[in-house]
């Protein structure tokens, strides 16, 4: 688990996940949301559609984001306050997405504005967005993390 405190922050500082998107990642998202539109459950309707073919959910891809946000950078504790996003492409079935933030701003308040991207495969900005979280304001993890026995464990 990675712990970026608001003091340690740089302009600059980025964090980013990869992921192949799978067909079951996306059966797996629309049972949770209850969102089995036609554009991501059926290939036949899709195909009719305006892509051809079905979609990946555009929210599955905000959670990539919200993955990197609370897992990389800032990191954990970290707390959304606000999340904007633009989808420029579509996310297929089997895309590899490059989920990325990238601290853009400082604020006085203890909070970060985060530059918020997507990527394909092939180099494609998808999403595009800003969010403004609040990083922990001390290390959390350290300080609850008892020492470790480096000698391990007698047998007896």
């Amino acid at each position: 688990m990675i712990e970026h405190i608001y003091s340690e922050l740089k302009i600059g500082d980025k964090g980013y996940v990869e992921k192949t998107i799978t067909e079951t990642d996306l059966y797996i998202f629309a049972g949770v949301t209850g969102d089995f539109s036609w554009l991501h459950v059926n290939e036949v309707r899709a195909a009719q559609g305006h892509f051809k073919t079905r979609i990946v959910h555009g929210m599955l891809l905000a959670g990539l984001i919200s993955n990197v946000v609370g897992n990389q950078m800032p990191g954990v504790g970290t707390i959304y306050e606000t999340q904007n996003m633009k989808f420029l492409k579509p996310c297929f079935i089997n895309d590899t997405i490059r989920a990325q933030t990238e601290v853009v701003e400082l604020l006085d308040s203890g909070r970060v504005r985060l530059k918020t991207t997507c990527y394909n495969q092939h180099g494609e900005l998808v999403v595009d967005g800003e969010a403004i979280v609040i990083p922990p304001r001390r290390h959390v993890i350290k300080e609850a993390m008892p020492e470790q026995d480096i000698g391990g464990r007698g047998n007896g």
